[in-house]
């Protein structure tokens, strides 16, 4: 069996994301565009965000690290924010993630191959 700490993790990159023009950045640990399910560790700085996009199938976050707000509207009427240790199911439409705080994220993608 292996293991991996994604409190470690979450660390290495947060700090990548501090670094990076972008204020984000993440690492695949399982799976990948051609399997059926893919967990993703994401980080974003304060302020940064992942514009409107679809979700390749069903989608949990798992906010590991600060705070995010998921919402499906560009005004983000719908929004919903998110704390450290909160678990969320995304919603199949088109979405988006914005850090309220710096901010590391778990997302697990189950899709149809």
């Amino acid at each position: 069996m292996e293991t991996l700490s994604l409190t470690a993790l979450a660390g290495e990159q947060l700090e990548a994301a501090r670094s990076a023009h972008a204020g984000r950045s993440a690492h695949t640990i399982y799976g990948g565009h051609d399997h059926e399910l893919r967990q993703t560790v994401i980080a974003l700085t304060e302020g940064n965000r992942l514009d409107d996009h679809e979700s390749p199938g069903q989608a949990t976050l798992l906010v590991l690290r600060g705070r995010v707000r998921v919402a499906t509207s560009a005004d983000d009427a719908d929004a919903v924010e998110c704390a450290e240790g909160d678990y969320l199911l995304l919603p199949l439409e088109r979405h988006n993630l914005a850090a309220l705080e710096d901010a590391v994220v778990l997302l697990t993608v189950v899709k149809k191959l």
